[in-house]
């Protein structure tokens, strides 16, 4: 007679039994994933996150840690020029309406800066945005 090979019959370990050892284990490693990890699309910033961000942009301006880029320069010249913002029931006054979620919501008097477009840029890429 030859001896039982490993995994075969006669091993010791059927298909039941490794079904029972290894299922909990992954659904322990999908219920791990799915709770620590953010949906890459589909976040929308809310009326707190414009809030924070549009708190802490003059902050620092003030203290003269943005660094605005072009885009900013060019974009806070528009917003001086033309009518880019809105009136929103969250602001009592008005804010700048955008596809962009890091631009979307900013304070319509703050985008006239560059500093504070860019301020306002980061707090919303810290944000996850």
């Amino acid at each position: 007679m030859r001896p039982p090979t490993p995994g075969g019959p006669g091993s010791g370990l059927d298909l039941r039994e490794a079904l029972r050892i290894v299922r909990p284990l992954l659904l322990l490693i999908l219920f791990v994933s799915l709770a620590t990890t953010r949906t890459a699309d589909g976040e929308v910033p809310t009326a707190a996150d414009f809030a924070a961000c549009n708190g802490q942009a003059p902050q620092a301006v003030k203290a003269g840690t943005a660094s605005p880029t072009m885009a900013d320069h060019a974009r806070a010249d528009r917003v001086r020029g033309s009518a880019l913002a809105t009136n929103s029931p969250d602001f009592p006054g008005t804010v700048i309406e955008s596809a962009d979620p890091q631009i979307h919501g900013m304070e319509a008097e703050g985008a006239k800066n560059a500093s504070y477009q860019a301020a306002y840029r980061a707090c919303m890429r810290r944000k996850g945005f």
